[in-house]
């Protein structure tokens, strides 16, 4: 279902973010945004990918200092990632840039017809994920 999600909402993080930031960073950030602090694992799990993938989008992110690793009181070896100031403020213009592309969309759609549109295309998706074109 995570990988379904990532599909959908693919499109829609490129309409959010300036130009310097790409979509994996921006997940990171707001899976942080959204859980608070994690372990990259933690985050792998979350979103259905390898952990080395996470630490890679996290490498990135905390070269551009959006996030940052803390100790992590219940893990020696595993530090905790969390947003930084820049990190928080990026995560937020992007989340409202795309809040504001939304509403143009029109029809007064209400959060539960993007959630019933969501689950219809991840349905959609998993089905054509089995079908064989040749």
């Amino acid at each position: 279902m995570a990988q379904e999600r990532r599909r959908c909402r693919c499109r829609g993080t490129r309409v959010g973010r300036p130009p310097a930031r790409t979509s994996t960073r921006q997940k990171v950030i707001d899976l942080l945004r959204a859980h608070g602090p994690m372990t990259v694992p933690q985050m792998g799990r979350a979103q259905a990918l390898s952990r080395q993938f996470v630490q890679r989008m996290v490498n990135d992110a905390a070269a551009q200092q959006l996030v940052e690793g803390i100790p992590n009181p219940a893990h020696q070896r595993s530090s905790l990632i969390r947003r930084t100031e820049e990190g928080s403020a990026a995560i937020t213009g992007a989340v409202s840039r795309e809040r504001a592309v939304l509403r143009q969309v029109g029809g007064d759609l209400t959060d539960a017809d993007v959630e019933a549109c969501v689950r219809v295309l991840t349905e959609m998706l998993r089905l054509f994920d089995n079908v064989d074109v040749n």
